[in-house]
């Protein structure tokens, strides 16, 4: 995901489509950045912080949020508070918590991936689930520890799992007895997608990840929700991973923000996907299913044998059109607050020269 991504600097007529992770802080988080209320957040007493995980428990329907820097630690410590050492998460092969999160949850909990195939459509093979998710009684096996889920899904191109899918996988993980955790970085353009409240997604699991900083635009941040003797592991795990923050309100008040003003607004982003999936299906050299094409990602491919995909990228750069590759033929754009309607006809304009040159 994250190759041919690196070493351009920023510029103001760069149309810079790689990740939503670069969009910029709206003028009203600005401006409340600047007027945060603050206070040392690890005695508990940052009020904007405690602000934003109320709020946060809120509107995701949990009893308790933690604010943690990053997505990442986010889901690390929810694994590490649900699992023992030498048990397994259970997750897909292609979720973020597997591909590219350095192996957190074994290196520093000494719990053991159990990766499953991904379907197309982001979804795990519930039989295989079901396997997986049940306990055996041979002491050669390692117990499992929780299911993790992603949604939406971001290298089956921002996908949407079904309602029906959540409900299913709850269900094993109770029938098993395990927590499921969800990945959710881009849970709200789930919710826009599906036309729910978010809640209609969140309770079907018993912890959710939230990322502040991709399409919700606020500079940095992430929250963890879930109950609250589960919130208090994650607060002590974020801890051990050095995530303790003090005057945090400055990264709170953003979020505030970001859940009140930008999560409506993600509609304009998956129209402007739209918009550029269909400009890219009519490029001769390229491929990509609209039918995959349901939030803010877009990815396709590039069939053209006479151009590589780092040349293709390396001639959108050179006319400030930035995107990323994901490995093989496979290139990936990401719409995000800042990318408005005349930056996607030039985008599409631009990977047709490209592909023509």
């Amino acid at each position: 995901m994250y190759e041919d991504m690196s070493g351009t600097v920023a510029r103001r007529d760069v149309i810079d489509l790689r990740s939503d992770t670069v969009t910029l802080p709206s003028p009203a988080m600005r401006e409340a950045i600047s007027q945060a209320d603050l206070g040392d957040d690890v005695y508990g007493e940052d009020p904007t912080v405690n602000r934003l995980e109320d709020l946060a428990a809120e509107m995701v329907g949990k009893e308790a949020a933690v604010l943690v820097p990053t997505g990442t630690m986010g889901n690390l410590s929810a694994v590490l508070a649900h699992g023992g050492r030498g048990e397994r998460v259970v997750l897909g092969d292609e979720c973020h918590i597997y591909r590219y999160e350095a192996g957190g949850a074994s290196a520093l909990g000494g719990l053991i991936y159990n990766a499953l195939p991904t379907r197309a459509d982001g979804t795990l093979d519930l039989a295989l689930l079901r396997e997986a998710a049940a306990a055996s009684a041979d002491p050669h096996q390692s117990p499992p520890g929780l299911i993790c889920l992603e949604n939406t899904h971001n290298r089956c191109g921002g996908v949407v799992l079904p309602l029906s899918y959540m409900a299913d996988v709850h269900m094993i993980a109770q029938q098993h007895s395990l927590p499921l955790h969800l990945d959710g970085a881009r849970i709200f353009n789930a919710a826009i997608a599906l036309g729910v409240d978010v809640r209609e997604i969140t309770r079907h699991v018993d912890s959710v990840q939230i990322c502040l900083s991709k399409g919700l635009s606020a500079p940095v941040g992430s929250i963890v929700a879930g109950t609250r003797p589960f919130i208090a592991r994650v607060r002590r795990m974020r801890k051990l991973l050095g995530g303790g923050m003090r005057q945090a309100g400055v990264i709170a008040a953003a979020g505030i923000v970001a859940l009140h003003e930008m999560v409506g607004r993600l509609a304009e982003d998956h129209a402007n996907a739209r918009a550029l999936a269909v400009g890219l299906s009519e490029i001769p050299g390229l491929s990509i299913d609209l039918a995959r094409v349901q939030t803010n990602i877009v990815r396709f491919d590039l069939d053209n044998e006479r151009i590589s995909v780092a040349d293709l990228i390396g001639r959108l750069r050179g006319q400030g059109v930035l995107m990323g590759g994901m490995g093989g033929r496979t290139i990936r754009a990401v719409t995000h607050y800042g990318i408005g309607v005349s930056d996607i006809d030039r985008a599409v304009r631009a990977l047709r020269e490209a592909i023509a040159a």
